[in-house]
């Protein structure tokens, strides 16, 4: 079972190590991974403030600095798991995990990055920074992304079972053409949006936990807070439908 992941616009400072930019999962995207990232660097160059400030999505002096001399390929990296920082990844709570654990994390999530595209949770990557939809100059990286990866991830996808627990914006990139499982939260009757995270990174928790390889082990999965509900089914996507029982945690 492979998991998809959305990333985080926020990431961890630091690192070690320099970035191989064609190590990345689907060495074959090395090409258009090249041009994007020149792109990108040719922005932060430009001196453009108000081109910077658009495709970081940032207005506070000190985070626009930390980006701006920020260069990617000339960077310090981390494992991308370790990178992203927000609401989904704190609650997967990684460097917690134990070594199984992490290394079920890093071999199984592949997460949607903006600027790299698909990526393995273990991949090695540098701190930057791109607003979730941003052009870089005229690019739509989800657009290139899609054309070129679609197949790629199809090929690597074959006989798997595929769980997305991406937000909606992430099919831009990729959306599966096999049958894949996703997740909906409700609390009282409502569903949930920005909080869904939480509970997208807590699933992701218990998976890596209980070292969980198929669909149906992931069904009998106790996880505490959450209900199974309702399965609904529609062409190639069945959703999952939870509701949140706060009090049982």
């Amino acid at each position: 079972m492979k998991i998809l992941l959305a990333p985080s616009e926020s990431k961890r400072a630091g690192g070690s190590g320099n970035f191989d930019l064609c190590g990345l999962l689907f060495p074959e995207l090395c090409p258009l991974r090249k041009e994007i990232l020149e792109r990108y660097r040719q922005v932060l160059k430009s001196g453009d403030r108000r081109a910077v400030e658009a495709m970081f999505g940032l207005k506070k002096p000190e985070e626009i600095e930390r980006y701006l001399h920020t260069d990617p390929l000339n960077s310090p990296v981390l494992k991308s798991v370790e990178r992203y920082v927000g609401v989904a990844f704190d609650h997967l709570d990684f460097p917690s995990l134990d070594s199984r654990a992490q290394r079920y994390v890093e071999s199984n999530v592949i997460i949607f990055s903006n600027l790299f595209g698909p990526i393995l949770a273990g991949d090695m990557i540098p701190d930057y920074r791109l607003k979730q939809g941003a052009p870089i100059e005229a690019i739509r990286t989800e657009k290139l992304y899609r054309e070129e990866a679609t197949p790629l991830l199809e090929t690597f996808l074959a006989g798997e079972e595929i769980l997305d627990l991406r937000a909606g914006y992430y099919d831009k990139f990729y959306r599966p053409i096999r049958p894949y499982t996703t997740l909906k939260f409700l609390k009282n009757g409502k569903v949930v949006s920005h909080w869904a995270k939480a509970y997208r990174g807590t699933v992701l928790r218990h998976l890596a936990l209980a070292g969980v390889e198929s669909l149906e082990a992931f069904l009998a999965l106790p996880i505490p807070g959450l209900e199974l509900s309702e399965i609904r089914e529609t062409k190639n996507r069945r959703e999952l439908i939870y509701a949140i029982n706060e009090a049982s945690l």
